[in-house]
């Protein structure tokens, strides 16, 4: 990765499972970056996350608490960002069936958002985090997150001549992130059965 050497990076949803690890590798990289900015809604989070990766001891690393959904606090955050990893969205699938309008506005408008105020400061390079549940989607989540892999696909020529480029990652289920099962699982090994949404289910 030592094309990110004295760029700025800024990493949406930035203290969740991928932001959190992806940051571990980046300060661990030779060639040190100008600036890696944590953008995300959850205060708590971020003052854990800087516990760990304090601005003392990484004078690089900045904290900026904001929300996708809010397109001003965005502009302001990708002021002379050369890189975007677009990891924040709502991902519980439960959750999504009883309030679709809140993941709506996350996941496809928060990432339009994205898009557009990415265009307008200059951003050379976003990669958008997808999810299998996008691949012929059954729940609504998988949708949101279908819509938005579409947007940023679409983004590449909505940019025009400008220096703007859209990427989509695609990835499976991550062993124990937050939300998995297999933390579930580890919650209910003294009961000694583990629970599961159907007998005939074969993917967890």
């Amino acid at each position: 990765m030592d094309f990110f050497a004295n760029k700025t990076i800024l990493i949406t949803g930035g203290t969740g499972s991928f932001g959190s690890n992806f940051l571990k590798r980046l300060v661990k990289l030779k060639k040190k970056l100008k600036k890696i900015i944590i953008f995300s809604r959850d205060e708590l989070k971020q003052f854990e996350l800087s516990k760990i990766y304090s601005e003392q001891k990484f004078p690089n690393i900045r904290y900026f608490l904001g929300d996708i959904r809010d397109r001003q606090r965005l502009k302001l955050a990708l002021t002379n960002v050369d890189f975007v990893i677009h990891a924040a969205a709502l991902k519980h699938v439960p959750m999504a069936e009883y309030n679709p309008t809140e993941f709506i506005k996350t996941n496809i408008i928060g990432s339009q958002n994205i898009i557009e105020t990415s265009i307008e400061s200059g951003v050379k390079k976003i990669i958008a985090l997808s999810t299998d549940k996008a691949s012929s989607p059954i729940n609504l989540y998988g949708a949101t997150k279908l819509c938005a892999d579409k947007l940023f696909i679409a983004a590449n020529s909505i940019a025009g001549k400008k220096n703007t480029k859209f990427s989509v990652v695609r990835y499976g289920n991550v062993t124990a992130s937050r939300g998995s099962v297999i933390p579930k699982f580890i919650q209910e090994k003294e009961k000694k059965i583990l629970n599961i949404t159907h007998k005939d289910m074969t993917r967890f």
